[in-house]
């Protein structure tokens, strides 16, 4: 497997800072095209805790995510080193009307020192409208898709209102392959997902190396299940109709899922960082830093190697 840090440094020849980007967009199954209310953990932020608001322009919301990760270097007695790329992360950034997406995304990539577009969205949230314009931007630029899997369990999906299917995440695929095969196609993997066994877990996994298999390079992002505050899983998980995963149970199906991977796997992220404010459980995951560090012991003998902070990024 490939370090993300290790990966953007092949494509960039230096460090990349994602910054997180509000597109002002939605999602199909918020606003009653497919479904209400998002997925089950999805929070009021549509998991873009961390993005500037849309009350602010595209300019002034890389300033502001330009500024966070600075303040966040200088605490650590760092220098920032090396370019950004612009994410936009929360809800679905290809849900919308694709000229208006279009500037945003442009507007992003003219910014200084911004050299790539990060889009996270949904399998079912790619038409020929938006392919298109995204197809234009990667003849200059690094795009990275960021497609929201979750679990490949079909009845797990639908108890989590996920609203799309299997066949749109391998649909996904397919036409960002056929518009661009070096457009970096990343997936969403999440544990502890209600019912899930790690037999699921890891079935995941393999689904999502099969349906990846003839790319040079994919990746994967894989954190475990949050509750958090104002969500429908918050009131499962307070009604005692769902379980968080333990620290001990999270590791130990990371590192049977590290061993399934292939070495032409980019790792984007093996634990998250959740909003600490809104935040119910898993309360282990609190302290990112000491997550990580503690990483290294049950993953030391696995085929994953380098440096973990790296990865986590």
């Amino acid at each position: 497997m490939i370090m993300l840090s290790d990966f953007y440094k092949k494509i960039f020849g230096s460090k990349a800072y994602k910054i997180s980007l509000d597109s002002g967009c939605t999602c199909p199954n918020r606003d009653g095209t497919k479904g209400r209310g998002g997925c089950i953990f999805c929070s009021e932020r549509g998991s873009g805790d961390f993005a500037s608001s849309t009350l602010f322009s595209i300019p002034e919301q890389v300033e502001q995510a330009k500024q966070k990760v600075n303040s966040k270097l200088q605490g650590r007695g760092k220098t920032k080193k090396g370019i950004y790329i612009a994410y936009f992360q929360n809800f679905t950034a290809t849900y919308g009307e694709p000229s208006l997406l279009k500037a945003r995304y442009t507007q992003a990539l003219e910014q200084e020192g911004i050299e790539g577009l990060a889009l996270a969205t949904r399998p079912d949230c790619l038409n020929i409208e938006i392919l298109s314009v995204i197809q234009n931007i990667a003849k200059t630029k690094f795009v990275q898709i960021e497609l929201g899997l979750q679990t490949s369990n079909q009845d797990t999906a639908q108890y989590i209102n996920r609203c799309c299917t299997n066949e749109d995440y391998i649909d996904a695929i397919n036409k960002i392959r056929a518009i661009n095969p070096n457009i970096h196609i990343v997936t969403h993997i999440i544990f502890g997902l209600p019912y899930e066994t790690e037999h699921d877990m890891l079935e995941t996994v393999r689904f999502v190396k099969k349906c990846n298999e003839q790319s040079a390079f994919w990746g994967v992002k894989i954190t475990v299940l949050y509750v958090v505050q104002g969500t429908a899983l918050a009131n499962l998980y307070e009604k005692g109709k769902y379980r968080a995963l333990e620290k001990e149970e999270y590791f130990r199906i990371l590192k049977n899922a590290l061993n399934i991977l292939p070495k032409n796997c980019v790792i984007h992220r093996l634990t998250g960082d959740p909003a600490k404010n809104t935040l119910i459980a898993p309360m282990w995951t609190k302290d990112k830093k000491k997550v990580l560090n503690e990483l290294r012991e049950p993953l030391k003998t696995s085929v994953f190697r380098g440096n973990f902070e790296n990865a986590m990024l």
